[in-house]
């Protein structure tokens, strides 16, 4: 007689469970990942808006007339918090993306940052 083998691998619930929870995260990721690179998109816009001007009209103009271009819609100039730290300004600014999931659940984002 032959000695009993045991099988290795994954049963079908196994894979059904692993496959879901895949699929899940692939969903989440594909619409977290958007709000992500809008968030780089922001610091480049913000970067360049404190190099653009002296007044805090110019900053906010210049912010605005670059979240045109780059499609940023989760901030304007206007949310932007311009102050002066040891002679030079500083631009912060912090937000947070809301991305509905399912029913009654939500993915919050929250985004900050400042100038450098």
């Amino acid at each position: 007689m032959r000695p009993t083998q045991r099988y290795r691998g994954i049963t079908l619930i196994g894979l059904l469970f692993w496959g879901a929870i895949i699929a899940f995260v692939v969903v989440i990721g594909m619409q977290a990942v958007p709000a992500v690179q809008e968030s780089y998109a922001v610091q480049r816009a913000v970067d360049k808006a404190a190099r653009a001007g002296d007044t805090v009209g110019d900053i906010r103009t210049a912010f605005d007339k670059m979240a045109e271009v780059d499609y940023i819609e989760t901030i304007s100039g206007k949310d932007l918090s311009i102050t002066k730290v040891d002679g030079r300004i500083v631009v912060s600014y912090a937000y947070a993306k809301e991305i509905h999931l399912f029913g009654p659940a939500y993915l919050v984002l929250k985004f900050a940052g400042q100038s450098h």
